[in-house]
């Protein structure tokens, strides 16, 4: 039987910082998949009609909060210039200005 003689406090840091980069890949997946939503939706939809723009900015207040939480988990890991992310997934500047946002509650439908 094998067993570890690392300090305990050795091993749990190293879950945590498994666990930490576990989730940036996470992050970092949901911000990849709500940018090619929102490019998908731009090459079906070129001439979007005014009827079409609320679904549109729907998709880039998701890929904002996309971003929003791969900036935050970077940065609760040390990572702080967060330009990086900015040019690797090529985040359009609208998404950048609503990283963060949170967006208003929809109103109950009426009876």
């Amino acid at each position: 039987m094998s067993r570890d003689l690392r300090p305990p406090v050795d091993i749990l840091h190293y879950e945590i910082v498994q666990e930490q980069a576990s989730a940036l890949g996470r992050m970092g997946s949901a911000l990849e998949q709500s940018l090619a939503r929102l490019r998908e939706f731009g090459a079906a939809h070129a001439e979007a009609p005014a009827s079409m723009q609320a679904a549109r900015r729907k998709l880039v207040m998701e890929a904002g909060q996309a971003l929003w939480m791969l900036v935050v988990q970077r940065e609760a890991t040390g990572l702080r210039d967060s330009r990086h992310i900015m040019r690797t997934y090529n985040v359009p500047g609208e998404v950048q200005r609503c990283m963060g946002l949170v967006p208003a509650p929809s109103k109950p439908a009426s009876k």
